[in-house]
């Protein structure tokens, strides 16, 4: 299966209808996406489209009409108990809970107090709700595999809310690149008022990823936000095709699992801890874990974690990593890898028969490697150096050919 990628190309700065008028623009249903909503027991809206104009560029505008059910003000309490009784998959209704943690977060650090307790002012209405879960459902939807985006423009002038005047950037805004790294770009020609939501900013932070790709286009589509300004497009860019470079499952045993790489750099844990931590990835099914030696902030030595899993644990490999060891953030990035032929069989030697996995490049055997605790076994049997066993095993691996035994 060959992997779709996607690319947000924030040209005019990006929001929840934004967003997801780009995904309508190269082709994703309406219809489609109703069904899944209708899933949220949360109503009181109603959602149109239609092909707008902004600056040279062809676009697809979605509002989302509220009635006065919709206009009704919801608390943090009220949109996360909407998601957990909805009868989306979990995987979605976990997504949007944590672009939800993010819109919490920021609010309480630009607004003082806890997560989850500040007012939601311009955000407590329905449509937060339906811009978050239109984002997670529609990348669902339209097969996305893995999302990459632009840096987000900082615009320029001030703009206004229930909290007064402020920059282009509102506090929430900002609160959400501080806590996520994520890129801005701040030179150059910029959008005028505030190009960047915090619902947009909370969504885009939280499912893309801002390292550069190269990307073979299928679709190119645009969404437009609500105004048109003359000083620039007023758009958000949806790019969706392949990454290139990707190779087919016919080339090669291309692993199309996915696979998540884990890391984290830390300089004030022991090693006897990170040799800890070390074992219990390995036991709770990570597939590597290794270190590496690098130097950090204020010349000091640290170590980088390093974690390769399957996508379905990553939140408890992470949850571990944060309970074991000092850091207080963990990178993470998709993986994909090509795998040789691979087998493990039961060989008859000269010493007994004894586990080896066998490496092979079409019909030839390019390697064959025995098995350690086998091999220790013999070596402590016989007296040989465990070196002179696992090289006689091996060879006569390589030679036997087969058949094989067991």
């Amino acid at each position: 299966m060959v992997e779709t990628a996607a690319y947000l190309d924030m040209i005019g700065g990006v929001s929840g209808d934004m967003l997801l008028g780009a995904m309508v623009d190269v082709g994703l249903p309406l219809d489609d996406l109703q069904v899944e909503l209708d899933k949220i027991p949360d109503r009181g809206y109603q959602l149109s489209s239609k092909s707008v104009k902004r600056g040279g560029l062809e676009a697809t505008l979605v509002e989302v009409e509220l009635d006065e059910g919709g206009r009704r003000k919801r608390t943090w309490d009220d949109f996360y108990n909407s998601i957990e009784a909805s009868t989306l998959p979990d995987a979605d209704q976990k997504m949007i809970k944590k672009i939800f943690d993010v819109l919490a977060k920021a609010e309480s650090l630009a607004h003082g107090g806890e997560a989850r307790t500040t007012h939601l002012h311009e955000l407590g209405t329905v449509d937060t709700l339906v811009d978050i879960s239109c984002a997670v459902i529609g990348f669902r939807l339209l097969r996305v595999d893995n999302l990459y985006a632009s840096a987000f423009p900082s615009g320029v002038g001030s703009s206004s809310s229930s909290h007064g005047l402020m920059g282009a950037t509102s506090i929430a805004t900002s609160a959400i690149y501080e806590a996520s790294g994520a890129p801005v770009r701040v030179g150059g020609k910029q959008p005028v008022g505030e190009s960047v939501t915090p619902t947009g900013a909370a969504i885009v932070s939280t499912l893309a990823q801002f390292h550069q790709v190269e990307l073979i286009p299928h679709q190119i589509g645009y969404g437009a936000g609500l105004r048109d300004p003359k000083d620039h497009a007023n758009v958000v860019g949806f790019w969706v095709g392949q990454l290139k470079g990707h190779v087919s499952d016919d080339d090669l045993s291309l692993n199309d699992s996915n696979l998540m790489l884990l890391e984290t750099n830390i300089d004030d844990s022991s090693g006897e801890v990170l040799g800890y931590v070390h074992q219990t990835l390995m036991d709770k099914g990570a597939l590597d874990v290794w270190f590496t030696p690098i130097q950090m902030k204020k010349s000091r030595p640290g170590t980088m974690l390093s974690v390769l899993v399957q996508g379905d644990l990553v939140d408890q490999t992470v949850e571990l990593i944060f309970k074991e060891t000092s850091t207080l953030g963990v990178r993470r990035r998709a993986i994909r890898r090509h795998e040789a032929d691979r087998q493990i069989v039961k060989v008859d030697t000269s010493l007994g028969k004894v586990p080896v996995k066998l490496k092979r490049i079409g019909d030839t055997i390019a390697q064959a490697a025995p098995e350690y605790e086998a091999c220790k076994e013999i070596a402590q049997a016989t007296g040989l150096p465990l070196a002179e066993v696992m090289r006689r095993v091996a060879n006569e691996a390589v030679l036997r050919g087969s058949p094989w035994g067991e």
